[in-house]
């Protein structure tokens, strides 16, 4: 073989290497399998709540994911790079509520606004005005505020509470980022470049590799949760919603766990009567802010000391925001 040869072997082995678009194709494979194989096995009913589950957030989420993606790449190829940086104010005091309530224009989910804050911070917009357009996009867009609507007939003191908490969170924890200076860490920042030459091959290299990384942080997530679902004692609802604050906790811990989208969660939420309406806001509040797939999300795109950081914080101001707003509207 000569040199050239086994330089190019080379390189297609490197190229070669497994990405989490493989690991899904596998386990889907390996699923099919299975349900033939293990048929008698895969029929019991805890098998199946958990299969339903993790179907229904993939689904749910999957197209979200897309659009998000989409708009990413678009930033990111079409938009000079300076752009964002030039009209937003230079005080992120300033800034922090421009970019929560221009979340708020976006019908998508949070899965959807990962990369597109991502893709904010990898062009120029500092880290308050990226927290909050995360935050606020998925939980006071149009889509999400209509759903609430028709979940909650007869209650519109639900959606205004919902827009105005979870707007609230998104400044509160914006400012707060953005007061310790630290910046958003990106895949761009760690030297993974998304290729040069005519706009088109840009975009389409950037959306296969976002994609490919993020179908397959969604799928850990989405397992993560149905685990939670299924084996979730039940019975630990009824004792506690019949008092606020642990009804108030318990809904918090659901939103994490139950990673329900943004656009259905407030059904969720409705069907949960046994609860307050403080609890079930405070639900429908932590949930498109901070949940299992989502952080499994934030940590392939911001890197896991970023996650380990950003959850905690954004889930006690979640409770905390929601918490006042049901008592001072609901």
């Amino acid at each position: 073989m000569t040199e050239v040869d086994a330089s190019s072997a080379a390189a297609l082995h490197r190229g070669r290497r497994i990405n989490s678009t493989d690991v899904f194709c596998l386990l889907l494979l390996a699923a099919v399998a299975a349900r033939f194989i293990f048929s008698s096995e895969l029929s019991h009913p805890a098998v199946q709540a958990w299969t339903t589950v993790f179907v229904a957030i993939c689904v749910q989420a999957a197209p979200f994911v897309a659009l998000g993606i989409t708009v990413s790449t678009a930033i990111a190829v079409l938009v000079p790079t300076t752009f964002f940086a030039r009209v937003m104010p230079d005080r992120q005091f300033l800034a922090v509520p421009l970019a929560g309530l221009a979340g708020g224009v976006l019908p998508g989910c949070e899965c959807g606004s990962v990369p597109i804050a991502a893709s904010l911070a990898r062009r120029g917009v500092r880290p308050g005005p990226a927290v909050a357009f995360l935050l606020s996009a998925p939980a006071i867009n149009p889509v999400v505020l209509v759903a609430t609507a028709v979940a909650f007939p007869g209650h519109p003191a639900v959606v205004v509470a919902r827009f105005a908490a979870s707007l609230a969170l998104s400044l509160v924890v914006g400012w707060l980022w953005g007061l310790t200076g630290r910046p958003l860490p990106t895949r761009n920042e760690r030297g993974h470049e998304h290729g040069s030459g005519p706009r088109w091959q840009r975009a389409t290299s950037t959306a296969g590799h976002d994609l490919a990384q993020t179908l397959g942080l969604l799928v850990v997530g989405a397992a993560s949760a149905a685990t939670l679902n299924v084996t979730f004692p039940r019975a630990w609802l009824d004792h506690v919603a019949g008092h606020l604050l642990s009804g108030i906790l318990a809904m918090a811990v659901l939103a994490v766990v139950l990673a329900i989208c943004s656009e259905s969660d407030a059904f969720i939420a409705a069907g949960l009567t046994q609860f307050s309406l403080t609890a079930r806001l405070v639900f429908m509040v932590v949930g498109p802010a901070v949940d299992v797939k989502l952080i499994a999300l934030q940590t392939g795109t911001f890197g896991r000391a970023f996650a380990l950081r950003f959850a905690p914080l954004t889930w006690l101001a979640a409770v905390c925001t929601a918490t006042c707003t049901g008592w001072l509207l609901l």
